[in-house]
Parts: structure tokens; C-alpha cells; sequence
């Protein structure tokens, strides 16, 4: 058995997957975070 860790070349595809998902949260996150503003700010009474 070889037990030395082994180096896995994840290449072009495994970049584009990591960039989609990093952008896709990221819109997902300032959307939730736009929402959650404006319901914030729906609760506090108009002085």
C-alpha cells in the first residue's frame, strides 16, 4: 500500500464549477440579505 498523499490535478472543468458556485452563492446571499432589509425595515414604525 501506498499511503503518500496523492496530488489530483482538477483542470479546467473543476475551475469553472468552483467559480460558478462561489458566484451563484454569492448572488444568493445578497438577495437574501436585500430581503431581510426591507422586512427589517417594514417593522419599525414610520416616525
Amino acid at each position: 500500500m501506498n499511503d503518500t498523499p496523492q496530488t489530483v490535478n482538477v483542470g479546467l472543468a473543476g475551475s469553472l464549477t468552483m467559480i460558478l458556485l462561489v458566484t451563484a452563492v454569492t448572488l444568493l446571499m445578497v438577495s437574501f440579505y436585500r430581503r431581510y432589509k426591507r422586512a427589517a425595515d417594514k417593522k419599525e414604525p414610520q416616525d
